[in-house]
């Protein structure tokens, strides 16, 4: 099942498992790697969203009002057990900090894996709630991210409370 909601950076889907409840993704328009809506399940609005996705909208909100530093949802996802140690070490980096994408392979023990951590980073499906934008290139650049370069800008200025974090959406 699936909702939509809006934030600073625009609609996001929101999409879960019916049986545990648990977040299963989180994407925004124009997602790089988003799977097609039709296997999103049905949508759920109003009061049968709240019941599913209820927690998931508060710690959103609480996120973007720069309330929420770290995420605690049930989550699933479904990945090679490759993606779901990058995606766990992701979870780990710090609200505001950023760490490199060699970094990353160093954290989860295979420091020659930049490319394939690099791949595994961009198939998150759990954008924001797994912090994928805080991961940048060696030379300091905002490289790669699925919803796009501005938003990964935004996201990382609000976080530090940069003045640059101006919602274009």
């Amino acid at each position: 099942m699936h909702t939509t909601a809006p934030s600073p950076i625009g609609d996001l889907t929101l999409t879960a498992d019916p049986s545990s409840g648990a977040l299963t993704g989180l994407y925004m328009v124009g997602h790089r790697h988003r799977p097609d809506i039709d296997t999103f399940g049905p949508r759920v609005d109003g009061t049968d969203a709240d019941v599913v996705f209820g927690a998931a909208l508060t710690q959103l909100d609480e996120y973007f009002a720069g309330e929420r530093v770290r995420f605690d949802l049930p989550t699933q996802t479904a990945g090679t057990p490759f993606q779901r140690d990058v995606w766990a070490q992701l979870a780990e980096i710090p609200y505001g900090q950023t760490i490199t994408y060699a970094e990353l392979a160093v954290r989860i023990g295979n420091p020659k894996a930049v490319r394939a951590v690099g791949l595994a980073n961009g198939r998150n499906p759990l954008s924001i709630v797994v912090p994928c934008h805080r991961v940048i290139g060696s030379n300091g650049a905002l490289t790669g991210f699925g919803g796009g370069i501005e938003r990964k800008k935004y996201l990382l200025a609000m976080e530090t409370n940069e003045p640059a974090a101006v919602a274009l959406w």
